[in-house]
């Protein structure tokens, strides 16, 4: 009898064990998914293509050239970037490959992809590749967050993906000259760059990117210089920005400016 009881005691405590741990990873799970769904996130998936893709007109859609193709409704990088970008030297020249829809992202393609990998958790699903111009807004209604006209613009935070007439980028951060950090995928390839100022001249924002796309990728830097953005990428391009409710924000990077956006992604993330 005593044995019996002290089996039932063991399988008692052995049964509130089992349904602790099990609590244990249902939280486990739902923090992950919280912070899959962030702003960090967005940012170290777009910094993935850096240095080892190349631009290719109509690259990320589909045959039609409707909307998105197999690689950006897929998680994870194509093999075939990377290894079309191998293949390419400092003559590469993106109107010669148009329509290669495999081997590298054009604006659309890319900003598709990083969507996509953000939100989605398998392959196949329905794509986020529309035309430059109407990708802004696209997300808008898809009710992820806020639209806003280029004529309303007056500010460029972390992960904003902006749109203007033929392009998509998104804006990593202001600098104190006014100019903006950005990554987009524009020829040759998918790149860090920064907003000229004004009058044409070099801004802060160019003098980043050209430092940290030289420090942490110098075999495509030494191929493809860093070139700056025109001016009126901001005065040009509509914005959306994404809601809290949708991506959240723990690490403060909507607040802080290009040059903090960068250390936080390739110095104090790299490190941890």
């Amino acid at each position: 009898m005593k044995k019996n009881m002290l089996l039932g005691v063991c399988l008692l405590l052995f049964l509130d064990l089992l349904f602790f741990l099990m609590i244990l990873q249902d939280k486990s799970r739902e923090k992950e998914s919280i912070h899959s769904h962030s702003i960090a996130r967005l940012l170290l998936l777009a910094k993935e293509p850096l240095g080892q893709t190349m631009y290719v007109w109509g690259g990320g859609w589909n045959e039609e050239d409707t909307g998105a193709g197999e690689e950006t409704r897929r998680l994870g990088l194509s093999p075939a970037w990377k290894e079309f970008a191998g293949k390419q030297d400092e003559h590469y020249d993106y109107r010669s490959t148009r329509y290669q829809i495999h081997d590298g992202l054009d604006c659309s393609g890319y900003i598709g992809w990083a969507v996509y990998n953000l939100l989605e958790t398998r392959d196949g699903k329905e794509g986020y590749v529309v035309r430059a111009e109407d990708m802004a807004e696209s997300l808008a209604q898809r009710k992820l967050g806020k639209f806003t006209e280029a004529t309303e613009v007056d500010d460029w935070q972390a992960g904003d993906v902006m749109s203007m007439e033929g392009h998509v980028w998104m804006a990593l951060g202001a600098c104190d000259d006014g100019s903006v950090v950005l990554i987009h995928a524009s020829p040759p390839g998918v790149s860090l760059s920064g907003t000229k100022l004004p009058d044409g001249g070099a801004s802060m924002a160019e003098l980043l990117a050209e430092e940290y796309m030289s420090t942490y990728y110098s075999q495509w830097t030494e191929k493809y210089p860093v070139t700056g953005c025109a001016h009126n990428y901001l005065t040009d391009s509509a914005s959306f920005r994404w809601s809290e409710a949708v991506l959240s924000d723990e690490e403060g990077l909507r607040s802080m400016s290009g040059e903090e956006v960068l250390q936080w992604l390739f110095e104090e993330k790299d490190g941890q």
